[in-house]
């Protein structure tokens, strides 16, 4: 009878290494950002290059208030509560609001003014540009020029009925959405 030592599993192994490697290489280094497929209006004008890309994931406060024509009540935006997170997943800043205030955990904070929005699709909140204003403290914010809004996934306002007997009453809605941060060139 002849007998045949066990397998080794080094091979399998290995080949799952090189799989590996090999699809690390072939990924991009970093992920260029493309406006082309935004609606013109939330386009950031030429003379700018993105300067970070962070991805919000956090809620929106709506509150119940009397329409401004007083002919019934509806869900008025209030302010966001975010996390800023790198594409890795490491938060790198926040958003809260009001007044809507991008901050970078290096302590550096910009606010801006609404350019325009966009329609993202039914359920989202649209897509924004605004103009940020001057930062304070240094660190990344320094500079930054725009903010875009893209990729937006839910954050509307709740689908809840909004009357009388719920004035003031304030409910929070999840969303995600990625913020571009846009410096001159």
């Amino acid at each position: 009878m002849i007998s045949f030592p066990a397998p080794r599993h080094t091979a399998p192994s290995l080949t799952v290494l090189c799989a590996a490697l090999l699809l690390a290489a072939c990924a991009p280094m970093g992920a260029r950002y493309s406006q082309e497929q935004l609606p013109a209006a939330v386009q950031v004008p030429g003379g700018h290059q993105v300067a970070m890309q962070t991805v919000g994931v956090g809620k929106i406060a709506y509150e119940c208030k009397a329409k401004k024509d007083n002919t019934g009540h509806e869900w008025v935006f209030v302010g966001p509560d975010a996390a800023l997170n790198d594409r890795g997943g490491m938060q790198v800043g926040t958003y809260v609001g009001p007044p809507a205030t991008w901050a970078s955990l290096d302590g550096s904070k910009v606010t801006a003014t609404q350019v325009a929005v966009a329609p993202a699709g039914a359920g989202n909140i649209p897509y924004q540009l605004v103009k940020a204003n001057p930062a304070t403290g240094s660190g990344a914010m320094q500079g930054v020029s725009y903010i875009q809004r893209v990729a937006t996934r839910g954050g509307v306002a709740p689908g809840s009925p909004c009357g009388m007997d719920s004035i003031g009453a304030k409910q929070w809605v999840p969303y995600q959405a990625d913020y571009i941060f846009w410096k001159n060139a």
